[in-house]
């Protein structure tokens, strides 16, 4: 497979496109003004405990207060097996045992503020590198669970045991570490001790409310993270940008260098593989297959929807085998909107039903196929009987459409408007009550053209009957800059 970066920087945004196989998979998107917080960590004082919650909100320093469960707060030593021995995790003791109210706390963010929510916290600190997870107040050695050859993780697992005797924290093998040798994650962890030196240097100094350590940009962030043997190249249009990217990747993954490009092309670098027009794609509801069917995604508070249609298909055969076809495309497309629009949380695939139960588990499994080479953690459910498919994928940063798009101040985010018709009695009804409640010679209503010129045509012999039962004179106004379902009663 091939994959490729491209990195286009400019003084206010930096955004990041990952190309498979000359097709637009994934976009990101920092800017200036609105970075993430996921990966910062703060020095923090516990606002209000709330025992109901298990859970306490944090002052850190953010517009909102962030959130910690009892289960993401570092415990002392407590016996991890329950009364019959076998092994159960001790229960989560109550919030107010852990915490209290005014107290400081050092904290990191796992989850952007969403929405109306504040950011999640936890205090299991993680502090990564290329090819390590530093836990500086754990002892476990793990291996990620993305690393699936058996050999391997064993390998990497005795690697950690045999060099880390007495491990003074905790350390997590990231996958890009498959297949490296000893002496590349001896420079990681050496990196990350220093790393987490410096922390504790800024936590004894700062002041609560302070951010004490702070992620990468996110051109760093994905030199780290995405930059592996499979991505051919990292193409970079800034001067600047290039320069920190190569020494940054010169001192951790040298053999990767000559991978890192600065692009000159006169042409934008996204117009490379028309990313922008995928963009543009990637923010509407349908989604045309290359069969004729297409999807309709429906992103809401609760979960995202993605319904499946087999369109204009007709298929050469019989409807099963169409419907088929139709389910086996809308797999894979599904799989690449969901990572191209950074969807997270509760998801339902609602595929057209199918008889067979062989091209059932067929769909399933290239769903699942599909959604393999995903850099975040997905949970994919069976197929119901009605044909829907559950699954959830995390959600740590806004998806693609909220951060680049805001609600309709038309709709106000409903995605439908009042009809005029509609509009046109809600206005004869605040007529009447604005007579009843007001005295009024005559009652002048703004409203938009398109509305006025209804009532005006429409509804002339309705306007007439009103004033001769309210006895007052009424006029409309058109108003060119009213949406359409604003007006205004006003008595004269």
């Amino acid at each position: 497979m091939s994959e490729e970066i491209l990195i286009n920087v400019t003084p206010r945004e930096t955004r990041v496109a990952l190309i498979e196989n000359g097709m637009l998979q994934e976009v990101h998107v920092e800017r200036a003004s609105r970075r993430g917080y996921v990966g910062n960590i703060y020095k923090g004082k516990v606002g209000r405990v709330m025992p109901g919650m298990q859970a306490a909100f944090v002052e850190i320093g953010l517009e909102r207060a962030a959130f910690l469960h009892a289960s993401d707060i570092v415990r002392p030593a407590v016996a991890m097996i329950n009364d019959n021995g076998d092994g159960v995790p001790a229960p989560v003791p109550p919030i107010s045992e852990l915490v209290r109210d005014g107290q400081e706390i050092i904290v990191q963010v796992v989850k952007d503020p969403i929405g109306t929510k504040g950011a999640r916290l936890t205090t299991h600190l993680s502090i990564p590198s290329r090819y390590l997870v530093l836990l500086p107040y754990s002892k476990v050695l793990g291996v990620s669970a993305r690393i699936e050859d058996e050999a391997e993780r064993t390998r990497l697992k005795d690697l950690l045991t045999a060099h880390l005797v007495e491990p003074r924290a905790g350390y997590i093998v990231r996958t890009n570490a498959e297949g490296e040798p000893w002496e590349a994650l001896a420079e990681d962890i050496d990196y990350l001790g220093k790393s987490w030196n410096a922390i504790r240097q800024s936590i004894e100094r700062g002041r609560v409310g302070e951010r004490v350590y702070e992620d990468m940009g996110l051109t760093l962030r994905v030199l780290r993270d995405m930059v592996k043997l499979s991505i051919e190249k990292v193409h970079i249009d800034s001067r600047e940008t290039f320069e920190r990217a190569q020494h940054f990747v010169r001192q951790f993954t040298p053999e990767l260098a000559e991978r890192v490009e600065h692009y000159t092309g006169e042409r934008p670098i996204f117009d490379l593989y028309s990313v922008d027009d995928e963009i543009q794609k990637a923010l509407r509801k349908n989604v045309p297959l290359k069969s004729g069917g297409y999807l309709i995604v429906d992103q809401t508070e609760a979960m995202t929807t993605i319904d499946v249609n087999t369109g204009g298909f007709l298929g050469t055969r019989n409807l099963e085998e169409t419907v088929f076809r139709t389910n086996l495309e809308a797999a894979q497309a599904a799989a690449r909107q969901l990572r191209l629009r950074n969807l997270g949380g509760i998801i339902i695939i609602d595929f057209i039903d199918m008889i067979d139960e062989e091209h059932r588990r067929q769909v399933l499994r290239q769903l699942q196929k599909s959604m393999a080479s995903d850099h975040v953690k997905t949970t994919v459910c069976d197929m119901s009987p009605l044909g829907l498919v559950e699954m959830t994928r995390k959600r740590t940063t806004e998806s693609l459409e909220r951060q680049l798009c805001e609600a309709c101040s038309t709709c106000g985010g409903r995605g439908s408007v009042k009809t005029a018709e509609t509009v046109t009695y809600e206005i004869f009804r605040d007529i009447t009550r604005a007579v009843r409640q007001f005295e009024a010679q005559q009652l002048l209503v703004l409203a938009a053209p398109k509305v006025v010129n209804r009532i005006l045509e429409e509804e002339s012999a309705a306007v007439a009957e009103l004033e001769e039962f309210l006895g007052k004179t009424i006029r409309f106004q058109p108003e060119e800059h009213y949406s359409q379902e604003q007006y205004d009663v006003v008595v004269l």
